[in-house]
């Protein structure tokens, strides 16, 4: 099978250990079963500097289900219910993970019911440069302005705007509901642990945190 840069194998830090590079068992079995909460956010916008919808959040029920969780999530943001498992049969989705995000775009926009709702964006460098981080805060701001999430693939560790580290080696799939200060900063709904459902991030980070991968937009 032909490899991109978009085409990367997605396994979160539930299924990987990240120092070890091992199966965590434990992780695994801690996720078998998704939690549902909702997740009240602001909604309210000052001259669109800042704005967050509400996602109706899930947990991925497994190591290898990060994509269909995020796309799960994202659409629930458009009051949306849609079951994970269907999401994932329609990805392809397999142990291995969900191959690229060009395999989540078409369910976003199928699952919108508009064709041209969603596009793939690639960061295709190992670290974001300015014009790319510049192109990321504006599709995030556009995208949750039209009251939808954008989806990312991301992989490595980065740091949220709490000083906490988030790091999935193998590679992951992200929600992102909301920004502020003009979309220097966002929020990101995460499946791989109910306990840390949403955080906020830079933008910056985030665009590294993409990079050699892409991203669902409007």
């Amino acid at each position: 099978m032909a490899t991109t840069a978009l085409r990367k194998t997605v396994l979160t830090a539930a299924g990987i250990a990240a120092t070890a590079g091992g199966i965590a068992g434990p992780a695994i079995a801690a996720h078998a079963t998704p939690t549902t909460t909702t997740t009240n956010v602001v909604t309210d916008r000052n001259g669109h500097s800042e704005r967050e919808l509400d996602v109706r959040y899930e947990a991925q029920p497994n190591f290898y289900f990060c994509g269909p969780a995020a796309a799960r999530n994202a659409l629930s943001v458009q009051g949306k219910n849609i079951d994970v498992h269907d999401m994932a049969k329609e990805m392809g989705t397999t142990e291995a993970g969900t191959n690229s995000i060009n395999d989540i775009t078409p369910v976003l926009n199928k699952e919108t019911g508009t064709k041209n709702a969603y596009k793939s964006v690639e960061i295709n460098t190992p670290k974001a440069d300015d014009k790319q981080t510049d192109t990321l805060r504006t599709d995030v701001v556009k995208t949750v302005d039209a009251g939808r999430a954008v989806v990312a693939n991301i992989a490595g560790t980065a740091t949220d705007t709490d000083g906490t580290t988030h790091s999935f080696e193998g590679g992951h799939y992200i929600s992102v509901i909301g920004y502020r200060d003009n979309g220097n900063t966002v929020t990101i709904a995460d499946s791989a642990d109910p306990t840390t459902a949403t955080y906020r991030m830079t933008i910056d980070n985030l665009a590294d945190w993409i990079a050699t991968r892409g991203y669902s937009t409007n």
